[in-house]
């Protein structure tokens, strides 16, 4: 033993009880030089070492499978690669150290061959376990994102059981009695390389969030992000626009530094609680994803909460198609179109009804915009100007962007 008696020499090979306890308390010590991993792991490796500084065999090939699945093993057992190494290593500097002296008694040659035999089991059987631990862990890998991309579809889709569900996401970090917002990042083409996607956006949000109540994956050709609303308590949502909780921001300022993918585009559902509110937000950025390609939002990041006055007109197409029909189709009849008198109203709404703010953004005079807002009042009988006619408009004009009219023909209603 090291730092002890040195154990009499029995004769090569024989494997006594002596030898056995021997060997037992080596497996014992490397356990303890390793933070406790299971001497198990070692299996017969004290045996191979032993024989190779006695006899020089090297292991055979069903040894070294052995040693194969009790790198599996280790995986399989959530112990790290390094420690499972350091108890091998362990072991064979800890048998090296306590040989029985008919090996430490050789000539130099017969020691120096001894040596290279047991570093030849050594080497072999590092490299085999690590074989063993690294397949298994790819294998646990994949199952694991079976098991999330599972979890996930089922989330979306807001139709599972609440139990089974709950106990299935646990294992990921998912408290599902929280406020969650669903996030959806849609690249320039198709998706690029999504394991690279996924594992920049996991840094930068773990990092920020950090890793609970957080899941990134991939569907229907998004990369989808699931995260904790940042709330005092599960019962309160964090108001719309707080810095803290901007998603989306944060996800397209990562995405946007990927060589592939770019322009991106984030749609952000908003905050819900519980299991089926993460269903709710998730058909909330994919609504909010759609309707900013149909309104040409030029924003890259959009948020569900900005675009609920479209979700409300859309609810009630053939309503809002009439709307648009009886107030807006008569400015088709003003030379050059619809459009530049539709594009004057929405800026004309947005500042204020300032003529001289509506003009500064349309790049035009102010003459123009009266002029324009006067031929509005002439063709369709409502006038921007008065506020009895207002709301009609506006509510027109906003329906008129979400069918994106004149450009696209009226849906036809029955």
């Amino acid at each position: 033993m090291a730092g002890g008696t040195r154990r009499p020499a029995k004769p090569a090979g024989s494997a006594t009880a002596e030898q056995e306890s021997w060997l037992v308390e080596v497996a014992e010590g490397a356990s303890r030089d390793a933070g406790g991993v299971p001497a198990e792991l070692l299996g017969d490796y004290l045996s191979l070492l032993n024989d190779a500084a006695v006899t020089g065999r090297r292991p055979k090939r069903r040894e070294l499978d052995t040693v194969t699945r009790l790198g599996r093993s280790a995986a399989e057992q959530g112990i790290s690669a390094g420690r499972v190494v350091q108890l091998y290593l362990s072991a064979a500097r800890r048998l090296w150290h306590d040989l029985p002296m008919v090996v430490r008694s050789r000539d130099r040659e017969a020691v120096r061959a001894a040596a290279a035999a047991v570093l030849h089991v050594v080497d072999e059987a590092v490299a085999t376990l690590a074989e063993g631990y690294n397949e298994a862990k790819r294998d646990l890998i994949r199952r694991e994102e079976t098991l999330r991309r599972e979890v996930i579809d089922d989330l979306l889709r807001g139709d599972s059981d609440l139990g089974g569900l709950v106990e299935r996401a646990e294992p990921f970090g998912l408290d599902l009695s929280r406020a969650h917002q669903v996030a959806l990042a849609a690249p320039d083409r198709r998706l690029p390389d999504s394991d690279s996607a996924i594992s920049a956006l996991e840094s930068v949000i773990f990092d920020r969030l950090g890793d609970r109540d957080v899941m990134v994956a991939t569907k229907d050709g998004l990369l989808v992000v699931l995260a904790p609303a940042e709330a005092a308590a599960a019962d309160r949502v964090p108001p719309p626009g707080d810095a803290r909780t901007d998603l989306g921001r944060l996800m397209h300022g990562e995405l946007d530094r990927m060589r592939h993918g770019r322009p991106w585009r984030v749609a952000v559902g908003r905050a819900h609680l519980g299991l089926y509110g993460i269903a709710r937000s998730y058909e909330e950025a994919r609504e909010a994803l759609s309707m900013a390609g149909r309104l040409h939002v030029d924003s890259p990041v959009v948020n569900a909460h900005d675009l609920l006055v479209y979700r409300v007109l859309l609810r009630d197409q053939p309503a809002i198609v009439d709307l648009v029909q009886a107030v807006l189709t008569p400015l088709t009849q003003a030379r050059g179109g619809a459009q530049p008198l539709l594009d004057t109203l929405a800026a004309y709404f947005a500042t204020g009804n300032v003529a001289t703010e509506s003009a500064r953004r349309l790049h035009v005079s102010v003459r123009t915009v009266t002029y324009r807002l006067e031929r509005i009042a002439a063709l369709t009988g409502y006038s921007p100007t008065d506020p009895a006619h207002q709301f009609m408009l506006q509510a027109a004009v906003l329906g008129a962007t979400a069918l994106n009219w004149p450009r696209d023909p009226l849906p036809v209603t029955p």
